[in-house]
């Protein structure tokens, strides 16, 4: 019974491994769509100040599209991402 249980237990161990490495390849064929859409609203924001050259209205939010960039950057170096989540829970 005990083996059973260890060999259950490291079944589960092993597929929560697999589905967090995966999750990986989401997340970058994501980040490829990304780079996609961004490719397309610089085309877009291009043809709208060609179309308005006076004009200072901001077409598509590349500012908080760069802060969301940065706090991606910051939870992916190093343990900052933990230093975040020990400051949320205390």
């Amino acid at each position: 019974m005990y083996k059973y249980k260890l060999n259950e237990q490291e079944d589960k161990v092993k597929k929560f491994h697999e589905e967090r490495i995966m999750a990986f390849d989401a997340l970058e064929a994501r980040l490829e769509n990304i780079k996609k859409l961004l490719r397309q609203g610089k085309i877009e924001t291009i043809k709208y100040y060609r179309e308005n050259p006076k004009s200072y209205a901001v077409d598509k939010p590349t500012d908080l599209i760069g802060d969301y960039i940065n706090d991606i950057e910051t939870l992916l170096k190093s343990e900052e991402w933990k230093k975040q989540i020990n400051y949320l829970r205390n």
